[in-house]
């Protein structure tokens, strides 16, 4: 396998991508010579030009031939012509998560944050720990946070701080001295076969745990409690009803935000309060916590983060207004993170909920949203269009109607839409100001709800 050890030039395809542009940073960060390539201009790219790192719009060739190693992202696939030149003149390759790995083995403390839910916030979370603490981490966070104005900030103290990501078992790469599992679910079933498949894949990922490697438990999942039960490291647990951690006297002001106390084993140490509305987040801030406390932050430096912390880009955001109607979009896509987004929508003040959701997977909507489908019951409504491809090709399997039709027989009120268009003729018919619209997914519907505004 090739080793970022013995590449002092290195290229990245897809180098606009949230987590190729961190790892460009960090490696630039890290003494190495870094180029790239992307299709477009992204976010993420402003960051680059900052940093003096040269790469072209465009799968060029342009900065490639000069390169000893070259990491390419999963979106980034053989017949791409920068991977056909490196192979042609020889140059190694690596995909990103196993380069994201072989960084990881350079820092002595490694905080890897994991789970199907949650994952980007509670790294997000602890970016603002670290600004408020003063302390000097490396946070590799998988969306784009506005104070970082990117996905990474690069370090100097020796920890490192990066999300784990489950899909295709890629967070097996890492090299963890702590492990923080905040769920397990039956998600990604394009590749996992089942979800003992998906707790496996989490059992090997605690295996990377060095022996007195830490483990950090929401117990509140009864999946992740049966990994916590039988773990062979130490555990520190967490959650709303069970574990050593817990928060209590949980209370909700005008928009939804919470206030809560944070306990230790029933004995109080301190009360937090968020900036952002959600049952989950306080969920999310304690296991935040956990690993603050791990690493002696004091705890009003954790309260003074939380009270600063913003969602990251594409969690809860904030998109507009049309004829009086507030439109949030959220990146959620599992039946799990899209109840929590309409629970944390439902505590803001409004009128009628309306839900747009689209599916970005034909394997999602057939395993996750045609049968038993109650997330949607804080909506008064649920507009569904055409399922967006995503990774996939429509082979005729599932259509949105079905899923309209899983949705109303738990329960929903749900219509089938088609086209964005359609949808917004529909919240103009039907909306009135003080009204509320959620659009939910991990498809192109962030760039959609412009088209509704």
């Amino acid at each position: 396998m090739a080793q970022i050890d013995n590449a002092k030039r290195i290229h990245l395809i897809g180098i606009g991508g949230c987590s190729m542009n961190g790892l460009a940073l960090i490696l630039q960060s890290q003494g190495h010579q870094v180029t790239g390539s992307d299709r477009e201009k992204t976010q993420f790219t402003a960051a680059l030009d900052e940093a003096g790192i040269p790469y072209s719009v465009g799968h060029t060739g342009e900065y490639l031939r000069d390169a000893e190693l070259v990491i390419y992202s999963a979106a980034i696939k053989p017949d791409n012509p920068e991977r056909q030149l490196a192979a042609e003149l020889g140059i190694p390759e690596l995909e990103r998560s196993v380069a994201l790995g072989q960084i990881s083995e350079r820092f002595p403390s490694v905080v890897a944050i994991a789970g199907c839910h949650g994952k980007t916030t509670i790294t997000s979370m602890l970016a603002r720990v670290n600004e408020a603490a003063g302390r000097d981490a490396t946070i590799h966070v998988g969306g784009y946070v506005d104070f970082l104005r990117g996905g990474v900030r690069v370090g100097r103290d020796g920890t490192f701080i990066t999300e784990a990501c489950e899909y295709v078992e890629s967070f097996l790469t890492l090299a963890p001295t702590v492990a923080l599992i905040n769920n397990i679910d039956d998600d990604h079933l394009d590749y996992y076969k089942d979800i003992d498949h998906i707790v496996a894949a989490f059992e090997k990922f605690l295996d990377r745990l060095p022996e007195n490697g830490l483990f950090i438990a929401c117990t509140d999942d009864p999946r992740v409690a049966g990994l916590a039960a039988k773990s062979k490291h130490p555990v520190k647990s967490y959650g709303l009803k069970s574990g050593d951690y817990r928060a209590e006297n949980i209370r909700f002001d005008e928009n939804g935000c919470p206030t809560f106390t944070i306990a230790r084993e029933g004995n109080p140490i301190g009360e937090a309060s968020l900036t952002v509305p959600g049952l989950h987040n306080v969920q999310n801030a304690l296991g935040a916590y956990v690993v603050a406390e791990t690493y002696q932050i004091p705890f009003e430096a954790y309260a003074e983060a939380m009270h600063a912390f913003s969602n990251t880009k594409r969690r809860f955001e904030y998109y507009g207004q049309r004829n009086g109607v507030r439109y949030y979009h959220d990146y959620g896509h599992h039946p799990s993170e899209i109840r929590a987004t309409l629970d944390a929508a439902s505590r803001v003040p409004h009128n009628r909920l309306y839900c747009v959701f689209q599916c970005n997977s034909y394997t999602r909507a057939k395993t996750l949203f045609c049968e038993n489908v109650t997330c949607f019951c804080d909506a008064d409504a649920v507009l569904v269009p055409d399922i967006y491809p995503g990774r996939e090709k429509d082979t005729g399997l599932v259509h949105a109607r079905d899923m309209v039709e899983g949705i109303n027989r738990a329960g929903g009120n749900a219509v089938y839409l088609g086209t964005f268009e359609a949808i917004r003729d529909w919240l103009d018919s039907h909306g009135a100001a003080g009204d509320l619209v959620v659009t939910v997914g991990s498809g192109d519907v962030y760039r959609q709800t412009r088209t509704l505004l």
